[in-house]
């Protein structure tokens, strides 16, 4: 604790400029906050403040060293906003973008649970299975899969995901049961429009490009067409698990497959963090799905 104490006096020196200026921020004397400062140059070995009456100049020991130290501490107040958050009412509108297929499948279902909890919440779901830019949108948070490039927004993991391949007992029935990857090449695959890259199906052996005669627009139709026995599909598995479990979807080539572990964010504007709608809304979404309760092996 006194080495997080210490940056943190040396920070805010740093940040206003003098030590008064920084004692009365921290609510301790001035004297107190030298002394902090002063043991961690002890500590470290090396000054990093040149002191005088009226200012500090940062040694170039003590610019890397508060390149470092800042962030650390604001990491520190940003969990500390985070938990304070918490004990505010969450209240008003809360606009969630989040993709079909989990909306569908998952989020829809536990949403109940959650309004439960906040009555003073209202939800507007919008459904996407595109990038939304949420600056733009106006939406408070997004449930989002894979990589998340946008700098601008905060990304919270909450689970990861597999992807299964699937076909209906039906189809298999009319076309039979792909032993090998290969055997992919004569089979009818569901594929998502616009979206040629989810056409290459990773396996242990290699990549196989899949085709078929029917492509849709979102995730939830694929599903759809999959349970109607329009071909073969590539899933996520909170999106399938529940069929495969009732017998409506059957697993495929489990064992060449390389279903790779996909991460599942909620993501939203850095402002938005301390907002206590959006903080309920991120520990809800990670008790009911940090433990990936879809997962079926």
């Amino acid at each position: 604790m006194e080495a997080i104490d210490e940056m943190t006096a040396f920070v805010g020196a740093v940040e206003r400029g003098g030590f008064s200026a920084a004692a009365r921020a921290a609510k301790v004397t001035p004297s107190a906050l030298s002394k902090a400062i002063a043991r961690l140059e002890a500590r470290l070995g090396v000054r990093l403040l040149h002191r005088t009456t009226r200012s500090l100049a940062l040694t170039p020991e003590g610019e890397a060293y508060y390149a470092r130290a800042r962030r650390i501490v604001a990491d520190i107040r940003e969990a500390e906003n985070e938990i304070a958050g918490f004990r505010a009412r969450p209240k008003g509108l809360l606009k969630i973008n989040t993709g079909n297929a989990f909306g569908y499948r998952q989020l829809m279902p536990a949403l109940p649970e959650f309004l439960a909890r906040h009555p003073d919440l209202r939800i507007e779901l919008n459904f996407a299975d595109r990038y939304v830019d949420l600056i733009e949108s106006g939406d408070d948070v997004a449930v989002r899969t894979g990589s998340v490039a946008d700098e601008r927004l905060v990304a919270r993991k909450i689970a990861e995901l597999r992807r299964i391949v699937c076909a209906s007992p039906a189809y298999l029935a009319r076309h039979g049961v792909p032993k090998r990857p290969e055997d992919l090449r004569g089979h009818d695959c569901v594929l998502m429009s616009g979206m040629p890259e989810l056409a290459r199906w990773p396996f242990k052996t290699g990549t196989i490009e899949v085709s078929g005669p029917v492509a849709v627009n979102s995730a939830h139709a694929l599903l759809e067409m999959g349970l109607a026995g329009a071909g073969v599909i590539r899933l996520s598995d909170f999106a399938v698990a529940e069929f495969v479990r009732e017998g409506k979807l059957v697993p495929l080539l489990g064992e060449w497959h390389a279903g790779e572990p996909v991460p599942i964010w909620v993501v939203y504007p850095p402002a938005r963090n301390k907002v206590p709608k959006t903080a309920a809304f991120i520990e809800f979404m990670r008790a009911r799905f940090g433990h990936a309760p879809w997962r079926i092996a």
